[in-house]
Formats: C-alpha cells, sequence, structure tokens
C-alpha cells in the first residue's frame, strides 16, 4: 500500500494520532472488516456507520481488529456505539461541533477529531477541544462531488495556520499526496487513496 508507505514516512508535526487516518464509507468500503484487515499496523481508523443496521456488529468487529493490528479505533459522530465498543475515541462532523464539546468535559482520556473545511472550522474544532481536525476536500473527491476542493496552497495555508494537529482528506493517493510534504499537515486522511 504505497499511501501507507509515504504516510509512515510523513515529515509533518507529530500529533496524538499516528499519520495515517482511514475512514469506512458505507458505499466505497462496503466490508469493513476486510478493509480494516488490510490496514498498515498502528494507523487511525474512523468508522463512519451513517445508521447502518448493522453498526453494533461491526463496531464490535473492528474493536476486535483494532486491538489485533493496534489501531487507533474513533466512531463517527455516535458516542454511545463508541462507548459501546470501548472505541479510543469520537469523530465529530463541525456541524455537531457543541455536542463535542460537551462530550469532551466527561471524556477527557479519549480522542476526540472534527471535521472542516476552511479556517472558521478548524478554529471551532480548537474550540470544541478536539486533537485532531481533518480538513477537506484538499482535492477533488467522491465525497464532496459537486464541492470546489481547497487545492494543495490554500490547504496547507490553513493547515499551518491552526495550533491543532491538521490532517488532509479529500483525494488523497500516494501521487496527490507527494504535493503536500513539508506543507503543515501532521498526516494523511483517506478512504479509496488506501485500496491501492
Amino acid at each position: 500500500m504505497l499511501l501507507a508507505r509515504l504516510a509512515a514516512r510523513w515529515p509533518g508535526v507529530p500529533g496524538l494520532l499516528p499519520p495515517l487516518i482511514a475512514l469506512t464509507d458505507p458505499v466505497r468500503t462496503p466490508d469493513v472488516g476486510a478493509f480494516a484487515r488490510d490496514l498498515p499496523e498502528g494507523c487511525a481508523l474512523i468508522y463512519r456507520h451513517f445508521g447502518r443496521p448493522e453498526r453494533f456488529a461491526e463496531a464490535g468487529m473492528l474493536a476486535q481488529i483494532a486491538r489485533e493490528k493496534r489501531l487507533v479505533l474513533l466512531i463517527a459522530a455516535d458516542p454511545d456505539l463508541a462507548d459501546a465498543c470501548d472505541a479510543d475515541g469520537v469523530h465529530w462532523p463541525v456541524r455537531l461541533a457543541g455536542r463535542a464539546r460537551k462530550w469532551r468535559r466527561n471524556r477527557a482520556g479519549l480522542v476526540l477529531t472534527m471535521s472542516a473545511h476552511n479556517r472558521r472550522e478548524l478554529a471551532m474544532a480548537k474550540k470544541a477541544g478536539a486533537d485532531a481536525a481533518l480538513l477537506s476536500p484538499v482535492f477533488a473527491t467522491r465525497s464532496h462531488e459537486g464541492l470546489r476542493p481547497l487545492g494543495a496552497i490554500r490547504a496547507s495555508a490553513q493547515a499551518c495556520s491552526c495550533t491543532l494537529p491538521v490532517y488532509a482528506l479529500g483525494g488523497i493517493t500516494a501521487d496527490t499526496a507527494k504535493r503536500l510534504s513539508e506543507s503543515g499537515f501532521s498526516g494523511l486522511a483517506a478512504i479509496e487513496g488506501l485500496k491501492r
């Protein structure tokens, strides 16, 4: 997995999380177990279930895989499911920054990450007590079709302006990631880029 090898040597500012974050997607990673098993040891995994009925079984399976592979497991926007599967924390959409801030007060030992799409949202993540933010879309991606990507220069400037560790997300592949080295990002986050 070329992207994983590139992330392992990532020159960015280290943070609480490893330099590579993988995200699940019900359409692009329908077999979340196989996706997780293919990940390199020690990376982070954000499970995004979007209300799937299988979420409890899948989260339990992912927690087992995470223990075996030393993955940092985060559950997207579902603190109850994170508690149920003993995940390492929760990844919050920026629209739920208020809830994330309240959750942080009672979960000081757990990881909190947040999505962001611009400087204002990076500041919101910081105010919510996030340990890291995922800035997207850096490049064109199916996750944000129709949304103009930030591009390497603008995304890098926004990452450098933030005191939080910031991970590049959106169209991240081994090829596009090379355009971000020495950019201020603490690491890379991807879905499809990890399937190549």
